[in-house]
């Protein structure tokens, strides 16, 4: 694929390369990447059925940046 000015040409639509505090949804490594947390620790907090910062595509998990915040920002420890 050619890159130009951080741009990728993804099937025939250009696709912007977003900062990770910049995006809505992060995937499981990218939201470990932006918290500083393990992966696994992640899951775990994400496997309740009424976990508010996650959302399901799938089998994929995905988690809603903010809302992430939000959860951590009102924890003591984990």
């Amino acid at each position: 694929m050619k890159r130009a000015n951080n741009i990728e040409k993804a099937e025939g639509m250009e696709k912007a390369n977003v900062g990770l505090g910049q995006k809505f949804l992060l995937t499981l490594p990218e939201a470990s990447q932006y918290t500083g947390l393990g992966k696994q620790t992640l899951r775990e907090l994400s496997n309740s059925e009424n976990c508010e910062f996650v959302l399901w595509n799938g089998s994929k998990r995905m988690f809603k940046r903010s809302k992430l915040e939000q959860y951590l920002d009102s924890l003591y420890s984990i």
